[in-house]
């Protein structure tokens, strides 16, 4: 379901500004053909421009603010004994945790302990227990 709405998103945002151009092409060469028209003002010159920062924001930039907000969450109730992943892929537990200089210790392996930025956790691994 995730990927069907990615892929709307992005048929939506590629095709939207074509839609919004060719609509703003077409009243131009109207108003241009009519001979003499008055010229449209006030805001309905900048609904389009208000659509565009409107759907941008519903589908860019409000997504990553709530993704951002939800790897915050993660990080600050990361506790010794959870299985975690990081951004490069690398599986372990943690063992140690320095919040001052925001470190994490990972066991990867036995006798093998590797010392992580906590900000490179991208996740926590659920158990099938």
């Amino acid at each position: 379901m995730e990927k069907f709405k990615d892929e709307v998103s992005k048929v939506i945002f590629f095709s939207l500004p074509a839609l919004l151009l060719g609509f703003l092409t077409t009243k131009t060469a109207y108003a241009m053909g009519t001979g003499g028209g008055q010229q449209g003002g006030g805001i309905a010159g900048f609904l389009p421009l208000i659509a565009i920062v409107v759907i941008f924001y519903f589908l860019l930039i409000r997504p990553q603010t709530k993704r951002q907000r939800e790897h915050k969450t993660l990080l600050t109730t990361l506790r010794k004994g959870d299985k975690v992943v990081t951004n490069s892929g690398m599986y372990g537990t943690i063992v140690g945790m320095d919040d001052k200089e925001n470190k994490v210790v990972l066991k990867v392996a036995e006798n093998v302990k590797i010392e992580f930025l906590k900000s490179s956790i991208a996740g926590r691994v659920e158990t099938g227990e």
